[in-house]
């Protein structure tokens, strides 16, 4: 039988484990990229490993997150960082040189490898062919050290796309589409391929852009073939060295065939609060908006751009409309720069703001009380632009353009002829803010720099047999990693800190649930389905440990946070019978016995001694689960079965 894309790249780099769907796989890892509000955290894990130096192809550290420093905390991660890249043998990307994902896919991106970051939309890579998975800190940590990264051997779902887009539909219309079909669960445990003859009509900035959002999906990452259309790509980057031919096999299998004809897409927004919410732009032509924002990880390429200047030229946006543009590197505003698109982008009205994450990430740029925030980005979760009770939709740069001209979200159709744009058949190299490691006799003299506002890892304990603890909070479905641990300006720079960062952890849903579960000391969390979706940011999972979470109880767990709990030495297991969750109650007390028996056996049972009932648990864990879970966790793990020695 033939095989995927993704399959063929995971044979190539299969260190353990069976090719079969649900079991689990160790891989090789050629690549790692971390970010500065994840970063920190992951070198001080890679220190606390004790490895000399990376082991990868390739490793970088890229600082795009937390630029705005109004305080000592960020310029003291990024010294950090800096210093930890020097002497480790990582490269190091400066502030203001651009977000990882569009910097690696420019730079560094090759066909047919494993690349592996501390960033749940590092799948962005797979726009040029790669098998590139968003994953913790420590995972990224123990992959720098030559450990496998280890994944449970997803299904393959084909998306075959026939026809070619329309004018004034884009790349992001297919990734709502595409949500609009399968949710933002519909991913779960699955490599999302793209086929078909209509690939051969997305260029790579339109693929990225697909790939990007693929992580909305719940996905554990998706890919597009390595063709003539990505040659021509690193062909322009300076890099057509890089390039491999990549294909499925003809006779290859798939557990699922989508169908999607681009010719017949329309533009598309996902609404307040969740991506998956999409509905035609045409619905939503009453919608009155207060302010656009361009950019991010998913529409900040050169080509995003070049689209939003041809569409601003000689006009200014709406008097009600405050708008932002981001480009996504130094290269893209470099070159927007030289062609003069720039100047057609400030003299519209909009405001050019740093080549970072930014408002994504809600690091400024909030919108007002109760706003209508259009965003080119990848995630609308209530609260996560800095403005808890504004609205925000996702939508094409096509959109957010049409609608800031107009003041209400706009078909961009009606705005009349859509003039093509034009790739450059080179682009403007220029890696001088990307910093080289020391070599390996130089890096044995250097010091880390390490700021005040930099703490330790939490502390650990292995697994005990009995767990007593109290139902401290109860939640519902699709929480989220920002509900459980908010992003934001006032929160990521204490992202090193977890102490303080404790402070604020499911703020979003319960203000008093950080001062509840220090004061209980041992707690178990109850969740409904999905819990744990978006960021890889495992400070969702290290902050509850530092708060006396023992466990999480839900329906069902995206795949990042589930590792991020097991890597913390917290247990996530699930209801037998969701109906189970409505029968506990937040203040319940709560017993765990026979844990050692019950991760060999797959089932555990939860007492809740304030109502007198037993509730069956699933506790289906790899023996390497069980076996952190017991040690308490993947570093004293690590540590304990010199993984360092790989």
């Amino acid at each position: 039988m033939g095989l995927t894309i993704a399959q063929k790249i995971i044979k190539a780099h299969l260190l353990s484990g069976e090719m079969t769907p649900g079991s689990e796989i160790g891989l090789r890892i050629d690549q790692t990229l971390t970010q500065d509000a994840t970063g920190t955290m992951a070198y001080l894990e890679f220190e606390a490993i004790g490895i000399p130096r990376v082991r990868t192809e390739l490793s970088v550290a890229y600082i795009d997150h937390n630029t705005l420093q109004s305080g000592f905390e960020n310029a003291d991660d990024h010294l950090y960082i800096q210093s930890v890249a020097k002497k480790y043998g990582l490269r190091f990307s400066r502030p203001g040189n651009g977000i990882c994902h569009q910097v690696h896919l420019e730079r560094f991106g090759k066909p047919g490898k494993t690349l592996i970051g501390s960033d749940s939309h590092t799948p962005t890579g797979g726009g040029i062919g790669m098998l590139a998975m968003g994953a913790g800190g420590l995972d990224v940590a123990v992959a720098m050290g030559g450990g496998a990264y280890y994944v449970t051997m997803p299904k393959m779902i084909l998306v075959k796309l026939s026809g070619k887009l329309r004018p004034w539909v884009s790349a992001k219309d297919v990734s709502l589409e595409l949500l609009r079909i399968l949710s933002v669960k519909g991913g779960v445990g699955s490599i999302i391929e793209w086929g078909g003859e209509g690939v051969s009509t997305l260029t790579v900035p339109q693929r990225a852009t697909i790939t990007n959002m693929g992580t909305e999906l719940g996905a554990t990452t998706s890919i597009f073939p390595s063709d003539e259309v990505t040659r021509a790509f690193l062909a322009a980057e300076g890099r057509e060295g890089d390039y491999t031919p990549l294909s499925s096999d003809p006779d290859a299998k798939y557990d699922r065939v989508i169908e999607i004809d681009l010719s017949k897409l329309e533009p598309l927004v996902a609404c307040p609060h969740s991506p998956d919410n999409v509905k035609p732009v045409s619905e939503l032509s009453d919608v009155k908006v207060d302010q656009v924002c361009v950019g991010s990880c998913t529409n900040s390429s050169l080509a995003d751009l070049l689209r939003v200047s041809s569409m601003l030229k000689g006009k200014k946006i709406a008097d009600s409309v405050s708008m932002s543009v981001s480009p996504g590197s130094k290269q893209v505003l470099s070159m927007l720069s030289d062609c003069g698109a720039l100047s057609d982008i400030l003299a519209s009205g909009a405001r050019l703001l740093e080549c970072a994450c930014g408002p994504c990430i809600g690091m400024g740029f909030s919108p007002n009380s109760a706003g209508v925030s259009l965003r080119t980005f990848n995630r609308n979760f209530e609260g996560r632009s800095g403005t808890r009770d504004a609205g925000v939709y996702l939508v094409s740069p096509e959109v957010a353009v049409a609608s800031a001209l107009t003041g209400y979200i706009t078909d961009p159709a009606t705005l009349g002829d859509c003039a093509p744009i034009e790739l450059p058949k080179k682009y403007k190299i220029d890696d001088s803010a990307i910093l080289l490691p020391a070599d390996p006799e130089t890096a044995k003299t250097l010091s880390v720099r390490r700021g005040p506002n930099i703490k330790p890892f939490p502390d650990t304990r292995p697994l005990t047999d009995t767990v007593d603890a109290t139902l401290t909070l109860k939640v519902g479905d699709n929480i989220t990693t920002d509900h459980i641990m908010p992003a934001g300006a006032k929160i990521l720079p204490y992202r090193s800190n977890i102490p303080y960062l404790s402070k604020f952890c499911f703020a979003v849903c319960d203000e008093t649930f950080a001062e509840r579960a220090k004061a209980v000391g041992s707690t178990v969390i109850v969740g409904g389905s999905n819990y744990g979706q978006g960021s890889s940011r495992e400070h969702a999972a290290l902050v509850p440990l530092y708060l006396g979470v023992r466990a999480v109880i839900a329906k069902s767990f995206a795949r990042i946070h589930a590792a991020n709990l097991i890597n913390a030495g917290i247990l996530p297991l699930t209801f037998r019978d969701p109906a189970d969750y409505d029968k506990l109650e937040q203040g319940d007390e709560l017993s765990l016995s026979g844990l050692f028996a019950a991760l060999e056996s797959g089932e555990a049972t939860l007492i809740d001694k304030t109502k007198g009932l037993s509730v069956k648990l699933d506790c289906r864990f790899t023996e390497r689960q069980r076996a952190i879970l017991l040690a308490g966790g993947l570093l004293d793990y690590t540590r304990k079965n010199g993984d360092k020695k790989q």
